[in-house]
């Protein structure tokens, strides 16, 4: 397992600048009989996708889609950074998801629908049945909803059949799709719902989760009200039923706003709507991820070149062929769920599995009892869920009959004795595991492994994919080499098909985030001068594999879900008692980092626990469940500099048992150690790292 062990210094520094030390694990070699059954065994295919064919190469990743009208120029730069891939070319999303399998897979599966009660039936949706459903769906959302192409919808659901047609409706007709993650809280929701411009909300009465109902309904009335607070009017609010006939919710539908999706499509039924032609730049979805502001970032992503590279990456770095059945236990509330649960699987007509509860309810055998009864054979999750299975059942994978041909880990760095636990118990020594690197914005996976062709590394992503050209640079811009066991900042030296074209109304942001740090030339129209800053910290071993160490700017990293540390420490600001703020990441067993919360308090006010559980709330009712704080301390004072910024830096080390430095040019160096005694205890503590690398958190804000 890497260990990272860094001087942690007064000033800034970053994560590129920590030394790291990393013992290299073994290679692990894929099967003769999965090499035998793969889609990609050609081993030109680097020669293939070389720099020097760039950006030509990616015509492969075109041509597995169906066009309406061919492309005249396959990457645009003329507008360098907001590359404009397939020019000139049209075509229909849902068309290439749905309609064009018929002929060929009418009466085969595309959704295997699983419900949490295991006592539920399960719910098998056909490519025939889903063609029915998403047209019905379309002529609702055209002709009740009064949406055309370039409209935005949000909604606001859990894992139910309800959410993938919901999106290819709206594909079907250009209409631009928004989901909130459906543990995300009313107010989070609202302000998405008013960042976008979207006029309807999709919503659902309840839903299960860890064995209880949820009412989702009620976090409806609360989106609305914050998005007109924040500017935008919500003019129909469409809720679906988890149960037909039945309401789950206690929440009053409103009048004239709230509408029963269920009584609504009685009219749609058996309705049909052309899909739309699609010029390629289209914008397909948005999809919002954290920042190191409040404000989330609207990651616009295109049609034809997002769907074109999930498409390619499902079939040859997943391995899907029509006949397998297909399992990512990820939620469609974030990128991963988007492109590997619903737009690249059903480009390759696969059979996909949507489950709508926890892993781990009723015990820790659920999941291996639902590929057991499915006849799963790929497999896709991510290391926080992989963690939890272990520690919650670590010898049930072989109390089942199942066989994973395929498995996948997304959304976080995988420890390698984690990683050992998943090959050889969940994937009983047979299945070849593709550690994947990408981020929301990047579409679709960016480093991994090719299954058949790449031997496996624990702890480490793997290879780039083919197109795809990284780099490592420092803080200065120099390249950090290949087996210097030095970290850096990864960069992407070209743009690829699957990458977000700009952030929602803010494409200054867009520039100066992803591609101001390392830009040569900012009037340059060569992408050769534009590398894409991924805002993570890596490091390259002799051999070629990238391990990825975390995050360098200021967002945690918890059950791969970014979550921006100033949009938690406003929730915190938001109880009176608060006066000031600080979210760090804290290494977790199950979730690999925590926020962990720092809270001084306005003077006159005496500690309590009562606060402690008013900051949670806060935080839960604002954000959401998923950004609930390992630990909540309230703190005499803060660390700061002489200038009043908060040391984050510091707080994190003494969250996480680190070597806090030197601390005699603070304001107030004697308030560390009264804050480490409270979090650590008044003994000697042994100074630890964590799994990974414990980022900087940067001193100003």
């Amino acid at each position: 397992m890497a260990e990272a062990v860094g001087q942690i210094r007064d000033e800034e520094i970053s994560e590129a600048q920590i030394a790291v030390h990393w013992r290299e694990e073994e290679y692990y070699y894929p099967s003769p009989a999965f090499i035998g059954q793969a889609n990609l065994t050609d081993p030109d295919i680097n020669r293939r996708f070389s720099i020097e064919k760039f950006p030509d190469c990616f015509k492969e990743y075109a041509e597995l889609l169906t066009w309406d009208q061919y492309w005249h120029t396959i990457l645009d730069t003329s507008n360098a950074p907001f590359w404009r891939w397939f020019v000139g070319g049209k075509l229909n999303a849902c068309f290439n998801c749905v309609d064009r399998h018929l002929a060929k897979y009418r009466n085969k599966a595309a959704f295997i629908f699983v419900p949490e009660p295991e006592d539920e039936p399960v719910v098998v949706l056909t490519y025939q049945e889903l063609y029915n459903r998403v047209n019905e769906v379309a002529a609702m959302l055209r002709d009740f909803a009064g949406l055309k192409a370039g409209d935005r919808v949000t909604f606001h659901l859990p894992m139910t059949l309800d959410l993938p047609i919901m999106m290819l409706a709206c594909a079907r007709l250009g209409i631009i799709h928004s989901q909130v993650f459906g543990g995300f809280s009313g107010e989070a929701c609202g302000l998405r719902i008013a960042d976008s411009g979207s006029r309807v909300l999709v919503t659902i009465d309840g839903y299960y989760r860890n064995g209880r109902v949820i009412d989702h309904k009620v976090n409806a009335d609360i989106a609305v009200q914050v998005a007109e607070q924040n500017g935008q009017k919500v003019d129909k609010v469409i809720v679906c039923k988890r149960h037909p006939g039945r309401n789950l919710s206690s929440a009053p539908m409103v009048k004239g706003r709230d509408f029963f999706f269920d009584e609504i499509m009685k009219e749609f039924a058996n309705r049909k709507v052309d899909p739309v032609s699609m010029p390629s730049e289209a914008p397909l979805f948005l999809m919002y991820t954290s920042g190191t502001t409040g404000k989330p970032k609207g990651c616009q992503h295109g049609t034809g070149g997002y769907l074109s590279y999930v498409a390619w990456t499902s079939k040859y770095i997943q391995d899907i062929h029509p006949e397998d059945v297909y399992w990512c236990m990820a939620d469609i509330g974030w990128i991963t769920g988007h492109s590997y649960i619903v737009y690249g699987p059903l480009a390759v007509a696969a059979t996909s599995v949507i489950y709508e509860g926890v892993p781990t309810y009723p015990d820790a055998g659920r999941p291996w009892r639902i590929a057991e009864r499915l006849n799963v054979n790929i497999f896709h999750t991510s290391p926080t869920a992989i963690r939890q299975l272990r520690k919650s059942g670590p010898n049930e994978p072989q109390k089942y009959n199942y066989r994973f041909k395929h498995m996948t880990t997304v959304g976080e760095p995988i420890e390698p004795d984690v990683w050992r636990w998943y090959y050889e118990v969940v994937g009983k020594g047979q299945a070849v595991i593709c550690d994947t690197w990408w981020q929301t914005e990047n579409g679709g996976f960016l480093i991994s492994t090719k299954p058949a062709l790449d031997p496996m590394k624990p702890g480490s992503a793997g290879p780039p994919l083919p197109g795809i050209f990284p780099v490592i640079y420092d803080e200065e811009g120099n390249e950090v080499p290949a087996g210097s066991n030095r970290a850096g900042n990864l960069c992407i030296r070209n743009p690829w098909p699957g990458i977000f074209q700009t952030i929602w109304g803010d494409p200054e942001r867009y520039v100066n985030q992803y591609y101001k740090r390392y830009c040569r030339n900012p009037n340059s129209k060569d992408w050769r001068d534009w590398p894409y800053f991924s805002g993570d910290g890596a490091m390259q071993a002799a051999d070629g594999y990238f391990r990825i160490l975390g995050r360098v700017d200021d967002v945690i990293n918890v059950a791969g879900h970014r979550l921006g540390t100033k949009e938690i420490e406003s929730a915190c600001l938001t109880v009176e008692e608060v006066a000031e703020a600080a979210v760090v990441p804290v290494v977790d067993e199950l979730r690999g980092r925590m926020p962990e919360v720092y809270v001084s308090l306005k003077p006159g006010v005496t500690p309590s626990k009562a606060i402690e559980e008013k900051v949670v709330h806060a935080i839960e009712t604002i954000i959401g469940k998923i950004a609930r704080p390992k630990r909540v301390w309230i703190v005499p004072d803060m660390p700061k500099t002489r200038s009043g910024k908060i040391m984050r830096r510091i707080l994190a080390a003494i969250s996480n048992t680190m070597e806090i430095g030197d601390t005699t040019t603070l304001l107030n160096p004697e308030v560390v150690e009264q804050v480490r005694q409270m979090v650590q205890g008044t003994g000697k503590v042994e100074i630890k790292a964590g799994p990974e690398d414990i980022r900087r958190f940067g001193e100003e804000r």
